[in-house]
């Protein structure tokens, strides 16, 4: 199964651009060739620049304290483990401190770093960080990859305390869905949406099918189409019967 997620708001939207950019930040934290360190620096920079927005640290926190009095509201119910509960509940807790302890923009100590910056604005320019560009930073990617890592991982730490918060809102906000069977005749899907309006939707798809989801949404009706993807044929729909499944989450 493919699973296709699709944000409502611009704030689902925006949690979504920092998680794939923190885990591409990862994935080539851990490689040894400087290609690949090169590749997570552009992304913490990437990071960096989603995550400038000035309110996404408060919406972040006021969302931590509402999922902990939420959950710490369920310690009377006999069907919670109450073990669960609390390691959940200490998770919380510990990235909520984190996040409120850092001060300032996030990664200021980064923005502060004149060589860093000084890269970050090459970066832009295809080619631009050729070694007769930035000759400083053509010698820091012929450092030993274990070196190269450690700054990495130093520059990484004061964006971590934003990952931690996202990751556990997005683990909530998935696990609020509830999934159903649908099928969308000739490739088209329509539906009117409930009450309460969703914050993101989940589309899982069998990976054998030779289509992809086109979704569009607002409060008055989810409209999906399946078609086929661009580069076998000119993109037009699927017009077979599709079968999938959907989960509306809220947070």
């Amino acid at each position: 199964m493919i699973t296709y997620e699709y944000p409502l708001n611009e704030r689902i939207r925006t949690l979504l651009r920092l998680e794939d950019l923190y885990d591409r930040v990862r994935h080539f934290l851990g490689e040894e060739h400087p290609d690949g360190h090169h590749a997570c620096l552009v992304g913490m920079f990437e990071i960096l620049e989603v995550a400038s927005r000035a309110d996404l640290k408060s919406d972040l926190l006021q969302e931590l304290d509402r999922q902990r009095a939420f959950l710490e509201a369920l310690r009377t119910n006999p069907a919670i483990s109450e073990e669960k509960l609390n390691g959940v509940l200490r998770e919380i807790d510990s990235s909520f401190a984190n996040l409120h302890a850092t001060s300032g923009k996030t990664g200021q100590s980064l923005r502060e770093n004149e060589w860093l910056m000084a890269i970050k604005q090459r970066v832009n320019i295809p080619g631009g960080t050729s070694e007769f560009d930035l000759p400083s930073y053509h010698h820091w990617l012929h450092h030993p990859a274990p070196r190269r890592r450690v700054d990495l991982e130093g520059w990484l730490k004061p964006l971590l305390p934003i990952h931690a918060a996202l990751a556990i809102v997005l683990r909530v906000l998935r696990e609020s869905g509830r999934t159903v069977s649908l099928v969308a005749i000739q490739g088209v899907y329509q539906q009117t949406p409930a009450e309460k309006p969703a914050q993101m939707l989940r589309l899982a798809l069998e990976d054998e099918l030779p289509c992809v989801p086109e979704i569009s949404a607002n409060k008055y009706a989810l409209n999906v189409r399946f078609l086929l993807p661009e580069g076998v044929q000119k993109t037009r729909v699927y017009e077979h019967d599709v079968p999938f499944e959907l989960a509306f989450c809220n947070l």
